[in-house]
């Protein structure tokens, strides 16, 4: 499985990208998606996630509200739309993919229940 992901770059503090991830297997629909982020000196953090057919979203407490991520399964598509950017959010953003046969699974917020991942997008927000 390969994950591809773009849409990183240098935003100032207010501002908004937009991340994307494509997945290379199919059927898409068969994956719960995730986005984590890595800063330096520190350990992958999670920050959303998406059930297979994008009904339900997790997201961390510190990008509630801001960030909103969405999927087109037509597309094998994940995004994370990033608002209102912090400096504290800049990180190397990586997507994550999981195969489930449950539609609504549950919040995975550890990087060892995703199986494969991206190779990241650096996301950096000046003050």
């Amino acid at each position: 499985v390969q994950l591809q992901a773009s849409g990183g770059g240098l935003v100032e503090a207010g501002g908004s990208l937009r991340l994307s991830c494509k997945l290379s297997r199919r059927p898409f629909s068969e994956y719960a998606m995730g986005w984590f982020r890595q800063a330096p000196g520190k350990e992958r953090e999670f920050v959303a996630q998406i059930s297979r057919n994008g009904g339900v979203t997790y997201y961390a407490d510190s990008v509630k509200g801001r960030f909103t991520i969405a999927r087109d399964n037509a597309k094998n598509t994940v995004y994370l739309q990033m608002n209102s950017l912090k400096p504290e959010d800049s990180a190397v953003y990586y997507c994550a993919a999981k195969r489930t046969i449950v539609t609504d699974i549950s919040v995975m917020m550890s990087a060892n229940e995703y199986a494969s991942w991206g190779q990241g997008t650096q996301v950096t927000v000046s003050s």
